[in-house]
């Protein structure tokens, strides 16, 4: 069954901890899309994932560069999943219900990341929690604690 996790950043922003989580996710052998609300937002983590690290960087792809389906990570800001990803990301209040509506919600896990000093994204999150909860869908949520990790609250 499909997993949902909600991810509040309260302690690192975004840019930080999401390479980290799509580290893991391709450790796993899972490809992963990850759904953001607007195209600018898919230019700045297209060059953030290619620099984020020294000695590294996150293989990835967009609408834009062909072969999506070869790419390990998609930047998208539709519900299209041409790599086949095993977990999706939502970012900046993107839309999980639409994109399991559209039928192509094959999933492991998908993980809603919000800013908790965000007050647009924190209601956001919390409608959508009410959504998915509503669907009957399994719901977790982790806080990032004082060091930056994850700590499962509900």
């Amino acid at each position: 069954m499909m997993e949902v996790w909600f991810y509040h950043l309260t302690r690192q922003p975004l840019e930080k901890t999401l390479p980290i989580l799509l580290e893991r996710s391709l450790e796993k052998d899972w490809t992963a899309v990850v759904q953001m609300s607007t195209q600018e937002r898919v230019a700045t983590l297209d060059e953030l994932l290619w620099n984020y690290g020294e000695e590294s960087f996150l293989p990835h792809g967009t609408a834009a560069e062909e072969d999506a389906e070869l790419q390990p990570v998609y930047l998208t800001t539709g519900p299209e999943n041409p790599n086949g990803a095993a977990v999706r990301f939502f970012i900046e209040g993107a839309r999980v219900v639409p994109v399991l509506e559209a039928g192509d919600a094959d999933y492991e896990r998908i993980m809603v990341m919000f800013d908790g000093n965000n007050d647009e994204e924190l209601q956001a999150a919390r409608q959508q929690w009410k959504e998915l909860k509503a669907k009957g869908l399994e719901l977790s949520y982790w806080q990032q604690n004082e060091n930056g990790g994850w700590k499962k609250q509900a």
